[in-house]
């Protein structure tokens, strides 16, 4: 099921786009971020503890102080103890973790104690720097794929951990590095916040930090808040009237703290529910990677097209792609995939582009059998990882030479399976013949069930099977659905 985004969310989305895009989105994890996934957050960390006091933790509201309490009545080793206790059990990672880890953003900072983030950015093969305590800003790991500040501290020092008022009134002493750090990242990125109820006791000294360190000029940022619902209001207990009344003065409150973040730079977007977090976050991912182009072709025979002919327009469909901004995937596939670097490349140099590596991901097969696992079975699982970092892929020709026969590149057709597993769009140009005509002629006959409801992009599809197209229209009309599928 499609789930329909309000304006708000979609605005949010398509700004949120950009930002990872440009390399300048950053995630800032609260304690609801890991709470759903087996931890406590602040009230249920500390409720033995009050207990231990003689309090009620449900009628305190200031809990940075029963910490403190706990702390001036006994030992620290108490309250470290219940972190190692509470934050050991590593749960599993959740679908917000899983999406966040496989985009391009570099910078998490969290005020969790637990090591979920940076797990679930190993298990998806990346690099992770922690900087956890002042001496760690004095080293860094090279070529690293993300950074993770755990500015509160890490559950396997919980001596260290920043809990009690004592810690959190020394902070900008203590944690100079990481006050400075925040500030610059605050400065030149935008933050996403995640798992905060903006109740939490700690975030009152984030916010107040964040804003005396950027002196009020603070850049956009975001975080989620649910909706108040007249339905989250029905006790029984209650009359038909209190419930109404006790529905109205939530909404007013939450409305002023939706007002009072503007103050930090952070704009609020409002959400039904809490599963719409992760409708939002899939669709972001789904926004950058269209922004990948997987091309799939292999050729030994050009026909319907001369070589010479066949080639001008790999090259510059390719050119085209590169041109107009997006990332070209390739395997290297029989007779296309040195022209479709020719093409980038050409990109690149008419255009003084810095970095190929912006243009083009190359990922060439390996032809010579070695080691146990079967080739085809090596092939299998590169094409999944390849094609799983595309959003959008272009079929082209998609035939090879078996036995001085020309037939069908069964290859081109694995790959066109893996995309849809993938949920990776499909644009195959019927025009150019072989396995490319077969795969338009399905998509063709079920096309809801592969794009996205929209006549534009129904009509450009449909251009791409006809015979005799010229290279142009051919370029043309494939750029044309690419640029839908990135609004829609």
């Amino acid at each position: 099921m499609i789930m329909a985004f309000t304006t708000q969310q979609q605005t949010f989305i398509n700004e949120f786009v950009k930002e990872i895009n440009n390399g300048d989105a950053a995630i800032f994890a609260g304690a609801g971020f890991s709470a759903t996934h087996g931890f406590v957050n602040w009230k249920e960390l500390l409720r033995d503890l009050a207990e231990e006091l003689n309090l009620d933790i449900d009628k305190e509201h200031d809990l940075l102080s029963i910490a403190q309490y706990h702390l001036n009545k006994f030992t620290r080793s108490k309250i470290n103890t219940k972190i190692i206790n509470e934050f050991t059990s590593l749960g599993a990672a959740g679908e917000n973790h899983k999406i966040l880890a496989r985009l391009n953003i570099d910078t998490f900072w969290t005020t969790n104690y637990d090591q979920l983030i940076e797990r679930t950015l190993e298990s998806e093969g990346k690099t992770v720097e922690k900087k956890i305590r002042n001496a760690d800003f004095s080293r860094n790991i090279k070529k690293r794929d993300a950074i993770v500040y755990k500015m509160h501290g890490d559950k396997d020092s919980p001596d260290e951990a920043i809990l009690t008022k004592d810690d959190f009134e020394s902070y900008n002493d203590k944690m100079k590095l990481f006050s400075i750090a925040l500030r610059g990242e605050l400065v030149s990125k935008t933050f996403l916040f995640l798992g905060f109820s903006f109740d939490d006791p700690n975030l009152e000294y984030i916010l107040g930090r964040v804003k005396v360190l950027l002196n009020g000029n603070t850049p956009t940022h975001y975080c989620f808040f649910k909706e108040i619902l007249e339905n989250d209001f029905n006790d029984p207990e209650l009359s038909p009237e209190q419930n109404k009344e006790n529905y109205l003065y939530a909404k007013i409150k939450q409305q002023l703290k939706v007002d009072n973040l503007i103050r930090y730079g952070i704009r609020a977007i409002m959400i039904d529910d809490y599963p719409e977090i992760t409708s939002i976050l899939s669709e972001i991912e789904k926004r950058v990677k269209r922004k990948n182009i997987f091309i799939s072709g292999a050729a030994n025979d050009y026909s319907p097209f001369t070589v010479d002919t066949a080639k001008d327009l790999i090259h510059s469909m390719s050119y085209t792609i590169a041109e107009k901004g997006y990332k070209i995937v390739s395997g290297y596939g029989l007779g296309i995939g040195s022209i479709v670097i020719n093409g980038a490349l050409d990109y690149k140099m008419n255009s003084n582009y810095r970095n190929l590596d912006d243009l083009l991901i190359l990922r060439p097969f390996p032809q010579i059998q070695s080691g146990k696992k079967p080739i085809s079975e090596v092939w299998t699982e590169y094409r999944n990882d390849m094609i799983s970092k595309s959003g959008i892929a272009i079929f082209l020709f998609g035939n090879k030479l078996v036995k001085d026969e020309i037939v069908l590149s069964n290859g081109m057709e694995e790959e066109f399976e893996i995309c849809l597993k993938h949920n990776v769009i499909p644009i195959p140009i019927g025009a150019t013949g072989y396995i490319s005509k077969s795969l338009w002629e399905r998509v063709m006959l079920a096309f809801e069930t592969y794009y996205p409801s929209n006549t534009d992009l129904h009509d450009a599809i449909k251009e791409l099977g006809k015979d005799s197209l010229t290279k142009e229209e051919i370029i043309m009309n494939t750029i044309k659905a690419i640029n839908i599928l990135q609004k829609i």
